[in-house]
């Protein structure tokens, strides 16, 4: 069949669906003298999810043109980002993600003997490669690089020299892959032009880009792997799957953030050329579908009802996931997934409490282990020495409040802190700031850009000073007394710290929480907590 198809055809295959395309003039250029050579790669690091139907759909249409197409297993780019893969997982998530994401693609029918399966360490860790590295740290600036990687890389107050060093290496495997285009989401559309910018400073060839959309999720916002509401796992039972679709956002006529229509758009319609609504015979009965913008305007409409279309995408959801679900039963795959995504509420001292001093890694990480309480600014005031900074008292329910020194002047006034509830972390090390100790950090919600936006996290409405916060799964745990500046567990801890989509605050997936409910922010959705 590929032979048959014209350049134009396959053109018209690899765009279709895609939000944006980069260099589709050099694209033509290839396709009318061989066949485009492209790389989709994938950070190993949280279980993908269903929104992961998308890219594969894309790779399918890739094949159908006749592309030779890689999927790189981006091992060394998962640790990098903030930790998010631990070094001594690295191996195992790739594993798993070999094996998830083949799964998938069974599923829908892609013939694995035609893709080529990569995995970044491979080539990443050669003598070349490095030089390269060295060489183009040489000529990206600061600026460059984290702009970059702020819609990717995890954004954080203090961020690492990996984060830094992520887009770059990205960049670098257009050229160790010998492709013609690399395939993303609008998400890395930075990266892309990152790339665009210096490879050719570094002698290479600069490559075509092409963006898929951000497929909303099940809340209304960016299907997300660390919130847990938004997404449905690959290996969810048929249970779940209606549960979270039963949740799922899904207004009637409403067709803007539905993630529910978004999938039948991405998913659906290119695998199967077809939808079919189910419905009660009384309602107009069953209809097939053969053009999204048919379902769009019905649904705009309203004579179709979200009830029905849920239902709907549940039955062809489940038709691709229950090949993944019964692959997964097998012994090995079952401990391969139990060993490279260890349950955190079942490691050593998640549920006790974690010595002072110390111990294994899993000990280390329990987010138990800081001491983040509800606190009262009963005063703030201008730092004496310091313009940008608040010198605050905070009652945290002790004898006395403590003073704490914060750098929110140019965030938030004064009027808006004096008598607010606020979180403190309380059992850091005291640190002089501009002649002046402060005894605890005040928390807040941060998005990084121009303008930086900061904003504090807010306890449950009638919260008291003094009461704890915790993780979900961690509520019998107990804080350290003072937390060891050496260990960097503060550190460790807070790399996983975020705002959901839908304004709440996590650690992993994991909501925090006081006993009256759960920890807030007002507007920073996906902001960093620090």
């Amino acid at each position: 069949m590929t032979d048959q198809l014209s350049p134009d055809e396959k053109l018209h295959l690899i765009t279709r669906n895609l939000q944006e395309v980069l260099g589709e003039e050099k694209l033509k250029q290839v396709l009318q003298e061989r066949e485009l050579k492209v790389y989709w790669g994938t950070a190993t690091t949280g279980k993908p999810h269903v929104a992961y139907f998308v890219p594969m759909c894309k790779i399918a249409d890739f094949l159908k043109a006749g592309c030779e197409v890689t999927i790189l297993f981006a091992d060394l780019h998962a640790f990098l980002d903030n930790m998010k893969a631990p070094w001594e997982l690295l191996e195992l998530r790739v594993k798993y993600y070999e094996q998830v994401i083949k799964a998938m693609l069974e599923s829908i029918g892609v013939p694995l003997d035609k893709l080529k399966f990569v995995k970044g360490t491979d080539f990443q860790l050669s003598r070349e490669y490095t030089l390269d590295v060295y060489r183009l740290s040489s000529m990206v600036t600061e600026h460059d690089a984290k702009k970059a990687g702020a819609e990717v890389v995890k954004q954080v107050e203090h961020p690492m020299l990996s984060g830094l060093l992520y887009p770059g290496l990205q960049a670098l495997d257009e050229e160790y892959l010998k492709v013609d285009a690399q395939f993303g989401g609008v998400d890395q559309r930075k990266i892309f032009t990152l790339a665009e910018k210096y490879l050719p400073s570094l002698g290479y060839a600069k490559r075509s880009h092409l963006m898929n959309p951000m497929v909303p999720g099940l809340t209304g916002a960016k299907m997300s792997s660390s919130e847990e509401e938004s997404k449905i796992d690959l290996l969810d039972s048929a249970g779940d799957v209606k549960k979270k679709l039963k949740k799922a956002f899904c207004e009637p006529g409403n067709i803007q953030n539905n993630g529910v229509l978004s999938f039948v758009k991405y998913v659906v319609f290119p695998l199967r050329g077809e939808f079919r609504i189910k419905r009660d015979p009384k309602f107009g009965g069953d209809k097939i579908y053969t053009v999204f913008e048919e379902v769009e305007k019905d649904f705009a409409d309203e004579s179709v009802h979200p009830g029905d279309l849920k239902a709907s995408v549940e039955v062809a959801l489940n038709q691709l996931l229950e090949p993944i679900r019964k692959k997964f039963e097998s012994p090995e795959l079952r401990k391969l997934t139990n060993t490279a995504y260890p349950d955190p509420s079942k490691t050593k001292g998640a549920g006790k409490g974690a010595k002072a001093a110390g111990g294994g890694e899993d000990e280390e990480l329990a987010p138990s282990r800081v001491d983040i309480r509800v606190g009262k600014i009963i005063s703030v005031e201008k730092h004496p020495d310091a313009d940008s900074l608040y010198l605050e008292k905070i009652d945290v329910g002790e004898p006395e409040p403590r003073t704490v020194v914060s750098g929110l002047v140019a965030y938030v006034s004064q009027e808006d802190l004096q008598d607010r509830l606020v979180l403190v972390l309380c059992n850091l090390k005291p640190q002089k700031m501009r002649g002046i100790e402060s005894q605890a950090m005040l928390l807040c919600a941060s998005i990084e850009g121009e303008p930086r936006r900061v904003e504090p996290l807010d306890p449950p409405e009638g919260s008291s000073p003094g009461e704890r916060v915790f993780v979900e799964g961690y509520e019998t745990a107990k804080p350290d007394d003072r937390l060891n500046p050496k260990k960097k567990v503060w550190e460790k801890v807070q790399a996983d710290l975020k705002i959901s989509d839908a304004c709440v605050a996590q650690w992993k997936d994991k909501r925090l929480m006081t006993k009256l409910g759960q920890i807030t922010c007002k507007t920073l959705k996906g902001g960093n907590i620090s």
